[in-house]
């Protein structure tokens, strides 16, 4: 395999395991942060964080690295509008990102006090918990148009 190549199908898996962990983690915090049961919200809690580092930090990473290598060797002109819409979603992205990361550690040490039979501010974790939720639907929007916008190269 060539190096292009190779660089190419990096930078598809990465924004593979970026789009499916967000996905994946979202979807597990969702849904784990409404059980009634306090230690089961805190493992779901940690496991979250734990994957925001092990998967999407690395990604985040990954992804413009490989993206602006592409672009250099792919002969594209980094001013082509589909590239620079790209360039303004994934700093959308990133900039949604960056503060779920926070609310997330935050989430999580509040549950796992509460895990330990401390009390928590109920409301304030669900002020958490809206802002958590709110960030992630415009990096997810960005990230779909994004994909669309890698497959199709559309030249307007």
């Amino acid at each position: 395999m060539d190096l292009y190549s190779f660089v190419k199908t990096l930078h598809i898996v990465s924004a593979t395991i970026l789009f499916g962990t967000g996905i994946g983690i979202a979807n597990f915090m969702f849904f784990g942060s409404r059980s009634p049961v306090p230690v089961e919200r805190a493992f779901a809690a940690r496991m979250t964080v734990k994957a925001d580092f092990l998967f999407t930090l690395p990604s985040v990473i990954v992804q413009p690295l490989s993206g602006a290598w592409l672009v250099w060797q792919g002969g594209f002109l980094w001013s082509d509008y589909w590239l620079v819409v790209t360039y303004g979603l994934y700093l959308l992205a990133a900039l949604c990102w960056v503060p779920v990361v926070f609310i997330q550690i935050r989430m999580k040490s509040m549950l796992e006090a509460h895990a330990h039979g401390e009390a928590i501010d109920e409301a304030a974790y669900d002020r958490l918990f809206r802002r958590w939720f709110a960030l992630g639907w415009p990096a997810f929007g960005g990230l779909v148009v994004i994909f669309w916008l890698m497959v199709t190269k559309p030249t307007w």
